[in-house]
């Protein structure tokens, strides 16, 4: 069912996905749905929700500290060109538009990953530096990480090139220094 959702929404927009058209894809009947979402929101919130614990994670340690943070940010980046970030992509904008969508979205998937990304982030300064890092700076360092990949791609519609992503880590590290 997830996996329908997220087909139906890339294939036809946000407003023409509809629970009875996830329950003919998925090949269930739609109270079956019901019985576990009460809108096409919270399923897409699930989708969204597994699709990015993997494709969202911190890998481990592989380079230095500067490969590894720019091929997060990579992942991050490419993850926007993939379904499940297109799903993101629309209930962010749907989100505008309905409180309680957008509370679902803070409170579930975005606080989440908020989780995953300050901890990660925090793990790689502590091995860049040597030392454990104030979760206060870590937490505004996620911000300054992300926040150019985010606006790139969600407010200008434009693609994250290799330049941006590589300055951004560098001026993350520089400033954890």
């Amino acid at each position: 069912m997830l996996n329908a959702a997220d087909d139906l929404l890339v294939e036809q927009g946000f407003t023409a996905t509809t629970i009875e058209g996830i329950a003919a894809r998925a090949g269930v009947a739609k109270q079956t749905i019901y019985r576990w979402w009460k809108s096409k929101v919270d399923v897409l919130l699930d989708a969204l929700t597994d699709d990015a614990r993997e494709a969202l994670a911190w890998a481990e340690p592989a380079g230095t500290a500067a490969d590894d943070l720019t091929a997060h940010l990579h992942r991050v980046a490419d993850f926007f060109q993939e379904p499940a970030g297109q799903v993101l992509q629309a209930l962010l904008g749907h989100a505008q538009l309905d409180k309680d969508a957008a509370a679902a979205l803070r409170e579930g998937f975005l606080l989440e990953q908020r989780e995953r990304d300050v901890a990660g982030l925090g793990a790689l300064l502590e091995r860049h530096t040597g030392r454990a890092q104030d979760p206060a700076a870590v937490d505004r360092l996620a911000d300054l990480l992300l926040g150019p990949v985010y606006y790139r791609i969600l407010v200008l519609g434009r693609p994250a090139d290799r330049e941006l992503l590589e300055a951004t880590a560098r001026i993350v590290l520089g400033s954890a220094g």
